[in-house]
């Protein structure tokens, strides 16, 4: 687990850059560390832990231009690396004035007369965060935050694709004592995240499918709880009544921003047929519009594909569609470019679920377009998925759209826009079926899952109790 791991610059396909994961006997005794220093964080209070995370935002702020630049080195996009970023600095904010409220604790009478509820609550000493390459910097800190202010300590392993951002973020980490102490973060692969697993009371995963069920697994072994958001194969539908100007705009933002590398894109579109050949027509002439952030970050909007492995089932999704009949409309290919791989805004017909486009996660700026006849059609095909994350509904009534939406197996959806869940995080919403497992991170429920709830019963009277034994 302590052999050096190279990592690869995605615009140069260069390895340019060197983690070395802790060996297993350093990574016990920082976890040790952690849960020592988690009592005296608890115990600050919830005032004094939005104190300690207010301070370390000034440090963020201070180091914005670091943060920035090894964002960039690790994905290689630069608007999103600062949305990114700003999403992070609001996170603290926002978590930060709902925390006292959410957090409190509360008495109250209960049913029988004589006995009153005291509601408290305790949180998990430490809590595991392993979190993927497509949003380093917000993935690993979007559960890291509410479990801080919770009470939690936190150890966070990021990607080794994308492991940058870790040395300017601890940096910062530095500049502040009490938080320095109860977060930490490890460098490594799968198994420094399986070994981090061995030493936590509580473990957030955000990634693939194949890597979540072994979490969920190690998770179950060790009976700790365990929150996993995984793939997904995000819906669009679009009916008859939708306004198409406005629909092709939001989806094309869904599919393609970060270059499609994102659970929540849209990644396939069933479109109404009397309007398909219109539809397509301007998500087309959109599509070409969008330019390669290539030779520069600033070249345009579309970045490369961060991971080499990605390229490669983006490939492999395209090929398959092709053989199979669909037809490409724009993009469609993979390029290389200064050493990076890369891929225009691709949009599809023809398709069906025969495809792998159209069945399993892409992670690309890939648009396949579908037909259907009637809504329930579109419905079927929405539901025809292992993957139910979230999903975007477009007519040109709310009330149409909502009836729509109720139907779908999915835990968010989008009415009249797409992916809102990447910018508005207040709704609570559960991954269906293979797409996660555990409570909503959005939400009350996002800081909530970080405390075990106890009931104090406190009886109010010196008499006996009516369900007593008569010892008379």
């Amino acid at each position: 687990m302590n052999k050096s791991i190279e990592v690869r610059n995605p615009r140069t396909g260069k390895y340019d850059y060197v983690i070395i994961p802790p060996p297993p006997k350093l990574l016990a005794q920082q976890c040790n560390r952690l849960r020592r220093a988690q009592f005296r964080w608890q115990h600050l209070g919830v005032e004094g832990r939005i104190a300690a995370l207010q301070e370390w935002k000034q440090a963020l702020l201070s180091a914005r231009d670091q943060l920035i630049e090894a964002l960039v080195n690790d994905t290689g996009r630069l608007s999103v690396s600062e949305l990114e970023i700003d999403s992070f600095l609001h996170s603290i904010d926002r978590w930060c004035k709902l925390a006292p409220d959410l957090l409190q604790e509360s008495a109250k009478n209960t049913s029988i007369p004589f006995i009153a509820l005291k509601q408290t609550a305790t949180p998990y000493p430490l809590v595991g965060v392993i979190s993927p390459w497509n949003f380093p910097l917000l993935l690993s800190t979007i559960d890291t935050i509410p479990a801080l202010l919770a009470g939690c300590a936190v150890i966070v392993k990021p990607s080794e694709i994308a492991p940058r951002f870790v040395a300017p973020l601890i940096n910062t980490l530095n500049a502040v004592p009490n938080l320095r102490d109860v977060l930490a973060f490890v460098e490594g692969a799968g198994d420094t995240g399986y070994a981090l697993i061995q030493h936590v009371d509580l473990v957030c995963f955000t990634g693939s499918i194949a890597t979540g069920r072994k979490v969920a697994e190690a998770a179950a072994k060790n009976f700790i709880p365990a929150f996993v958001e995984l793939g997904g194969k995000d819906p669009a539908i679009v009916l008859e009544t939708a306004n198409l100007e406005l629909a092709t705009s939001a989806i094309l933002w869904g599919a393609v921003v970060n270059t499609g590398q994102s659970c929540l894109s849209i990644e396939r579109i069933y479109v109404a047929e009397s309007i398909l050949d219109k539809f397509v027509e301007q998500l087309v002439l959109k599509a070409q519009r969008l330019k390669l952030a290539h030779p520069t970050v600033e070249s345009g909007e579309i970045g490369p594909i961060i991971a080499e492995k990605q390229a490669a089932i983006i490939s492999d999704h395209l090929l398959d569609a092709v053989e199979k009949g669909a037809v490409i409309h724009c993009g469609g290919k993979m390029e290389e470019l200064g050493g990076g791989w890369w891929c225009r805004p691709t949009v599809l017909t023809q398709v069906n679920h025969e495809m792998k486009v159209m069945t399993e996660e892409t992670f690309g700026p890939i648009m396949p377009v579908m037909a259907f006849s009637t809504v329930e059609e579109a419905i079927k095909l929405a539901n025809d998925s292992i993957y139910g994350l979230s999903a975007a509904v477009f007519a040109g009534s709310e009330e149409s759209a909502l009836e729509v939406a109720q139907q779908i197996d999915a835990g968010a959806i989008s009415i009249n826009d797409a992916a809102l869940t990447a910018i508005m995080h207040e709704g609570e919403k559960n991954a269906f079926k293979f797409s996660g497992l555990g409570g909503s991170r959005m939400g009350a429920a996002g800081i909530k899952r970080f405390i075990r709830k106890k009931a104090i019963l406190i009886k109010t009277n010196t008499t006996d109790d009516p369900w007593w034994f008569d010892n008379e």
